[in-house]
Order: structure tokens, then C-alpha cells, then sequence
């Protein structure tokens, strides 16, 4: 019992502050079985289903050996050059010169951002792939995760429509990456005709069964030689043969 005159906390304060700790240090765990990949999954099917395999990479990936990579038999790489109304990918373009050296083929992306006009995107784009040699359609990065989610939901698709149809416009052929809920809510109503580039953890044997893709993402966590830290980890949905006739097919 308190002496008179003292002052002792509730309990309740005391088991809130413990509570607090205890969620503080399951976040960390969680982060860092994260980090040890514990919670990831590839999907398993067979690369030789899938013989032409790419990654993708952007400016946190470091410096890459794009030799190393070649060597390991990828094929080709998208590489991010822009994001939103005004940022540019710092590596972008020595990245484009030393994987083309290497023999890859080359694209580049650019990550939509909800909240700036579409045309604008649109030329930021434009400009950072202004005067280079690319092998592959310029690719729009259109999801929600790490996006502004309080735009109007409308508002997205007409600026998402509006930046699409500039880069078409500029003569450019033109591809969309997303996951299954961007599938969904911006690729199927907007863009069935384009190339779509699926991010998805479901094996494509059973993926192709349902969805039309040129490429899928299989995986965030992969590692490749050349690439210091994990990289994506892609996949072109056909045989060589199919790769090298889509390939003419874009020249054209």
C-alpha cells in the first residue's frame, strides 16, 4: 500500500507501456525475418519452360556487372528512368550504355505517380529516354503500394489514360506493368490491347491459363551475378523462338 501523500501509476499505464515495447520488438522480428527472406516465396516451375529470362533494376541496385549478368544467360533488363512529374533515375543512362555493351536487351520504365498529371509523366519520360538506343517498349509502372491512395480513384485512370496515350503519340510502343489488383482496376478497363508485364508469385504455368502477358515478375528477392544486392526477377511468356519474333515485332 502507497504511504499517504505518494502517487503511484495505474497499472493500466504500466501494461500499455509493456504492450507498447512487446508490439515494438515483433515489428522488428518481423522486419527481420523479412530481410532473411523467411516469409518470401518464389513460385516453383521450370525455367526451361521459360528460356529467356531478364531482371530489373533502378538506382538502388548499385553498380551492376552487366557482363556477370549476361554471362548467367539473362537476357534482358528493364531499367527504371523516371518517376512522377520531375525525377530521373541517376543511373539510368550508364546503366542502358553498359548493359547494351554487354549484349541484353534493353528497356526502360517509368513509376506513375496518382498524383501528378499524366502528360506531364509523359514527358518526363520522354525526356530521360530522349537520343538512347532501346530494345524494348517503354513500360508505364502502374500500382499502388508506396503511391498517393487519396486520389481520386478516377482521376488516377484519366491521368494514367492521358500518359499512355502521349507516349503512343510520340511514336513509342508502349507496355504496362502492375499486379493482379492493378490488373484489375487500371490494365483490363483501360489498356486490353497493349503488352502487360504481370507482377505476380503464382507460378506462369498457371497464370497463363488465365491472363494474356508478355512478361511476368516472379520474384523481388532473387539473386544474380553482377548485382550486389536482390534483384527481380523476370520472365518472357514464350520459347526463344517466341522472344525473337516479339522482338521483330517491336522494331516494326
Amino acid at each position: 500500500m502507497a504511504r499517504k501523500g505518494t502517487y503511484q501509476k495505474p497499472d493500466y499505464i504500466k501494461w500499455m507501456l509493456w504492450a507498447g515495447a512487446a508490439i515494438a520488438i515483433a515489428a522488428l522480428v518481423v522486419l527481420f525475418l523479412n530481410r532473411q527472406h523467411i516469409f518470401h516465396t518464389t513460385p516453383k516451375f521450370n525455367l526451361s519452360d521459360y528460356p529467356v529470362r531478364g531482371i530489373d533494376v533502378s538506382n538502388h541496385n548499385g553498380n551492376v556487372d552487366w557482363k556477370q549478368v549476361a554471362q548467367a544467360d539473362y537476357q534482358f533488363v528493364y531499367i527504371k528512368a523516371s518517376e512522377g512529374r520531375t525525377h530521373r533515375d541517376n543511373s539510368f543512362r550508364r546503366n542502358v550504355e553498359q548493359a547494351r555493351q554487354a549484349g541484353l536487351q534493353v528497356g526502360a520504365y517509368h513509376f506513375f505517380r496518382k498524383n501528378r498529371g499524366g502528360i506531364e509523366q509523359a514527358q518526363n519520360f520522354l525526356n530521360a529516354v530522349s537520343g538512347l538506343r532501346l530494345d524494348l517498349p517503354l513500360v508505364v509502372d502502374v500500382e499502388d503500394w508506396d503511391n498517393d491512395n487519396r486520389t481520386d480513384e478516377a482521376q488516377v485512370r484519366e491521368r494514367l489514360v492521358s500518359m499512355v496515350n502521349t507516349l503512343l503519340k510520340s511514336g513509342h510502343r508502349v507496355m504496362i506493368y502492375t499486379n493482379g489488383n492493378g490488373y484489375d482496376k487500371y490494365y483490363r478497363p483501360n489498356f486490353p490491347d497493349l503488352d502487360l508485364w504481370l507482377c505476380s508469385f503464382r507460378s506462369p504455368d498457371a497464370l497463363r491459363q488465365t491472363h494474356s502477358h508478355r512478361i511476368q515478375q516472379y520474384s523481388h528477392w532473387g539473386e544474380v551475378p553482377g548485382v550486389k544486392e536482390d534483384v527481380d526477377l523476370n520472365v518472357f511468356m514464350g520459347s526463344q523462338r517466341d522472344w525473337e519474333k516479339w522482338l521483330e515485332e517491336i522494331k516494326n
